[in-house]
Formats: structure tokens, C-alpha cells, sequence
């Protein structure tokens, strides 16, 4: 018998109750609250909500902003009491568990009345399979999407007398660079901290493995292209010229590159804008490039033209839940939200790169108040190649364990061939509970 834990059927009695409710306001209007956990896109996601009530002025719309660690935790609870902002942002790893106990609003018939195949005509299929749940509908209008890049300090190259980085760089240009950077300034060279998504990710898909299988049940961290990535990438912090995870866990990598004591690190196309903003006296001293590429892959997707490259692509959804006493109006906000128009103006308001097709290029608008430029060509680029991150239904179950145990191997209470089997064993298991629970 499938088990909804917290999440109890006496609570859904009480939403279908509260549903059937009036919710009336002293002014007349039509309230909805917003919520999203980044006070960078405020402005932007506050620019959309301007645009729909200015054809709809009988709707108010409040964005809340929470941060990201009370986030979920305040959305959970509010899922118990049927207290959901009406409209939210959506997370991949979280998507699969609301949307699997019943509480996110089905979107999958939302455009039926605009245009047949509305959303496979105007998003990628990755953006799709990040709004997805375990039985295929869409709990989520696709919002941005994004992949990591190599943020690298000129002036450090400058100095060691080192090309910066290019297309052809593959992981041996990457520890060369590093080894005669740190020789000739002493500074550290590629910031290889543990994490998914701007880590070790990237490197297993470069190499021909894989985090999760195609059908998302089983786990390649112990098969051989990914086994090898990882093992690379764990070493990583062997050299002198890259820090260890005690480090890491003080100072942060991006700290560390923006205070000029690192020449290299991984970083997300979200966080860009601002740390342009943030930093103008590295104006001149950095740039971004593509991800360098594996040397030697096991193997390679043909379809993607991989050649040893790859990166990770994540994005957003707008969601609103099942049971929301507001739930046509939330649900007409984030269809306006899923249009060109809406897409557009995120874009364009440099809160992210917009998720529907053609509208990407509008994101650049945001860089023109910055006299310094950047390469953000190669983010769009990198697009041609990218990955889903991989999540699967099991993953709040394995992901802190599978942390748990990189921790122990980097911290050298963990053989690293053993660590990994013992990772695979644990997502295996865990996705294998999952579908049975289903």
C-alpha cells in the first residue's frame, strides 16, 4: 500500500473542503501570493506578475521571497495544512515528490486552447522531463534553463604564460594549466570542490558514464566511464594546487576565485550577472569558456556529438497546487508565465535564460549595462551537448546518502573503489524501494 508520509489523507479531505470555499478580499481583487527563493530574479519574476495584471487588474500578485534553506521546509508544511503559495517555484528534485503524492496541479492540458503540442513545440525535451512526473504529465510550466561553465582569471593564465582555456581543452589541459599557474604565482588552479551539478556530474557524462541510467533505474557510478570520471575528479584534490574539501566546506570555491587565490572553478550561468555586478575589480582579470572535455571517453552519445563534452542542464518550473482555493486564476498566472511574452521579460530582466525556444538570446539584453563583456557564447554553445541532471523518483532518498559517503572518501575514511560500489548499491536500492512503494 503506498504510504504519503506527513502528507495524510485527512489533509486532502480538508483541501477538497476548503476548495469548495469562498476566498473574497476588501478590495474586490483577486490576491495571489508567489514564492521563489531568489531575491536576484525578484525583480524579474516581479516584471511578469506586472505584465499579467496589467491585463488582468483585478488580480494582485505578491512575490514572497524565502530563502532557499527555509524554503522547502515551509513548503512542505504548508502542503500538510493546505497553506501552498498559490503559485511557486519548482525544483527537479522535489518535482517527482510533490507531484507523486497529489499535490501539484496537472498542467499538461494547460495550452490544449492556445495550440496543439504547445509545449513540445516551444521547449526543449530536456525542460519537459524536468516538469515531468513518474507517470509522464507535466506538474510544472517550464520556467529557465541553464549549464555550468569554466570561470578562469586571465591574469593568473597571463602570468604562468598559459593559453586561456579554449574549444579543444580537454582534463589534461585543465591539471597542466593548474600544476604551472600555482608553480609560477602560487595561487591554486581549478577549484575541483565536491558537488553534483558544478562538479563531478559533468565529468562522468564527458567520460561516456552515467549518474542514472536512461530509464532512470539503475546507477553507473561504479561502471566503468563513470567510475573512472569520478576517480579522476576525487584526485583531483591530491594535487597541491587544488585545496581539500575541509577547505572547501570554510571558504567556498567562488570565494576563493573572487578574492584572486584561485585561478579556476566551475560556476553556474545563473549566478553570472552577479558576480559581474559583484566584483567590478576583477573587471578585465576573468572570463568564462566551455567545460574542458574528456581526453580519452569511454564511449560517446552520437546523437549529441558529445567528443568527450558534456554539461549538465537544469531548470525551473512555475507550479501551483492540486488543492489551491485559487486554483483557476493560479493556474491562468502561470500559463501567461509558460508564453513568449512572459519568457521574454525574465529574460530580458537577467533572471535567467528564459526556457522557451527562441527567447534565449533575449537573456544578453541583461549584459548591456556592463562595460565589461564576457564570453556568454559559449553557455548558448554549450546547449548543443548538454545533459539532464539526473534525478529519478528515489532521489531525496539517495542523494544525502550518496553526499555522505564522497564526504568519507575525501576525507579518507573511505576507499574510493569501495565508496563507489557502496554508492551504487545505495541508489540502486533506494530507486528499487521506490517503484515498489508504487
Amino acid at each position: 500500500m503506498k504510504k504519503i508520509p506527513r502528507i495524510t489523507a485527512a489533509v486532502l479531505l480538508i483541501a477538497l473542503l476548503l476548495s469548495l470555499c469562498g476566498c473574497g478580499s476588501s478590495d474586490g481583487k483577486t490576491h495571489l501570493t508567489f514564492q521563489i527563493w531568489d531575491t536576484a530574479q525578484r525583480a524579474g519574476m516581479q516584471a511578469m506578475c506586472d505584465a499579467y495584471t496589467a491585463q488582468h487588474p483585478d488580480v494582485v500578485i505578491d512575490v514572497q521571497v524565502v530563502s532557499w534553506n527555509e524554503y522547502w521546509t515551509k513548503l512542505e508544511a504548508a502542503a500538510e495544512s493546505n497553506t501552498m503559495p498559490d503559485i511557486f517555484w519548482m525544483h527537479t528534485n522535489q518535482l517527482l515528490y510533490y507531484a507523486d503524492f497529489g499535490m501539484l496541479a496537472d498542467v499538461t492540458d494547460l495550452y490544449d486552447d492556445v495550440e496543439s503540442g504547445y509545449y513540445q513545440n516551444h521547449f526543449s525535451d530536456i525542460s519537459l522531463g524536468n516538469v515531468s512526473g513518474s507517470d509522464g504529465r507535466y506538474y510544472g510550466v517550464p520556467k529557465d534553463k541553464d549549464n555550468g561553465v569554466l570561470v578562469y582569471n586571465k591574469e593568473m593564465f597571463d602570468q604562468a604564460g598559459v593559453a586561456y582555456p579554449d574549444d579543444d581543452w580537454t582534463w589534461d589541459d585543465l591539471t597542466d594549466a593548474s600544476q604551472k599557474i600555482y608553480d609560477a604565482t602560487g595561487k591554486y588552479g581549478y577549484l575541483a570542490y565536491l558537488d553534483d551539478q558544478l562538479g563531478y556530474w559533468s565529468y562522468v557524462y564527458q567520460n561516456g558514464g552515467y549518474i542514472l541510467s536512461a530509464d532512470k533505474t539503475t546507477s553507473g557510478f561504479n561502471q566503468p566511464g563513470g567510475k573512472e570520471a569520478m576517480e579522476f575528479y576525487i584526485g583531483l584534490q591530491k594535487n597541491d594546487w587544488c585545496p581539500d574539501q575541509n577547505f572547501f566546506t570554510q571558504n567556498g570555491a567562488g570565494a576563493t576565485f573572487w578574492s584572486e587565490k584561485g585561478a579556476m572553478f566551475m560556476e553556474g550561468s545563473w549566478s553570472l550577472l552577479g558576480a559581474l555586478e559583484n566584483n567590478p575589480k576583477m573587471d578585465g582579470k576573468w572570463d568564462i569558456a566551455k567545460l574542458p572535455k574528456a581526453p580519452n571517453p569511454v564511449h560517446t552519445d552520437e546523437s549529441l556529438d558529445q567528443d568527450g563534452r558534456a554539461c549538465m542542464s537544469n531548470g525551473l518550473c512555475y507550479s501551483t497546487g492540486a488543492h489551491g482555493k485559487k486554483l483557476d486564476i493560479a493556474l491562468d498566472v502561470i500559463k501567461y508565465f509558460g508564453t513568449e511574452e512572459a519568457q521574454i521579460i525574465q529574460g530580458e530582466s537577467g533572471a535567467a535564460i528564459p526556457a522557451y525556444l527562441g527567447t534565449e538570446e533575449s537573456w544578453r539584453k541583461a549584459w548591456d549595462k556592463f562595460d565589461y563583456k564576457i564570453n556568454i557564447d559559449c553557455i548558448f554553445e554549450q546547449f548543443d551537448y548538454a545533459i539532464q541532471v539526473p534525478y529519478n523518483p528515489a532521489s531525496p532518498r539517495w542523494k544525502s546518502q550518496v553526499l555522505d559517503v564522497l564526504t568519507q572518501i575525501y576525507a579518507g575514511n573511505q576507499d574510493v573503489d569501495a565508496g563507489l560500489e557502496k554508492i551504487e548499491s545505495i541508489v540502486n536500492t533506494e530507486t528499487q524501494k521506490k517503484l515498489a512503494d508504487n
